[in-house]
């Protein structure tokens, strides 16, 4: 087994939950109601569990001095292997709990093929994951019904944020090489296998919410590769800080 290719694997794994987790950061505090705040902040704090069950696994696998602190802040850019959808911007409440909804719908599926996997450090992380994102899942797709089908606002801004946020969810079933090489040893998810049910999955939600689906072709998203919006240099600006200020600051 190529260990370049297991490693790159648990940084796409890792990086959708770290930088989705971070961004969910953001809005401790912020919360409409005290309720939603620590809703928000608990399925952050349940991300960065998953983030370091991840890194952890990889620093084992880098070896030398490699830590799950080194991976998450001392890398440029460039060697980030989320998807783009997971860095926009929390605009709005209807943006956050859309995007939420579009990646907890791929991420439940994602984890279900993974528990299957024959690394059984995924195969583990995979299966504790899993009780998590049913909970994750089940929040963000009660807040697009209430949502999209409450008030003409707020059925506005939720289609709004369903029209800028949905063409980015394609990024998700395009496989790397990594990802191909991972599936072929059985270790990582097939993504064409869950790709038509994700889309049925999210179809049936969108219209119970009484939104609709937007036209606009698939964005051309390269994140899994390191090629991503300014939007993920703003986030590393504040992610890294502590660390490249205080370099090997210990508590």
């Amino acid at each position: 087994m190529d260990n370049s290719n297991l490693f790159n694997y648990l940084l796409m794994l890792g990086d959708n939950s770290m930088i989705l987790g971070h961004r969910l950061s953001e809005l401790c505090g912020h919360g409409p109601t005290l309720e939603t705040d620590i809703a928000l902040t608990n399925i952050s704090l349940d991300l960065f569990g998953q983030v370091r069950s991840y890194f952890q696994y990889a620093a084992k696998i880098q070896g030398g001095d490699s830590s799950e602190d080194k991976i998450a802040f001392l890398r440029y850019e460039n060697q980030y292997r989320n998807v783009l959808l997971v860095e926009q911007a929390n605009d709005d409440l209807a943006h956050v709990f859309t995007r939420q909804f579009l990646f907890d719908s791929f991420h439940k599926l994602l984890l279900e093929e993974l528990k299957e996997s024959k690394d059984e450090q995924i195969q583990a992380i995979a299966i504790k994951s899993l009780k998590e994102v049913d909970y994750h899942l089940r929040f963000s797709s009660q807040w697009m019904r209430r949502l999209g089908d409450g008030t003409e606002e707020s059925h506005a801004r939720m289609q709004a944020a369903l029209n800028h946020l949905y063409p980015f969810v394609e990024e998700f079933f395009r496989m790397t090489e990594v990802e191909k090489s991972m599936m072929e040893e059985g270790i990582g998810a097939d993504l064409a296998k869950i790709r038509e049910i994700y889309y049925t999955n999210i179809h049936q939600v969108i219209v119970e919410a009484t939104l609709q689906l937007p036209e606009t072709k698939p964005r051309q998203a390269e994140g899994k590769i390191g090629r991503h919006s300014e939007q993920l240099g703003f986030i590393l600006s504040d992610f890294q800080y502590m660390q490249r200020a205080y370099p090997n600051m210990a508590w």
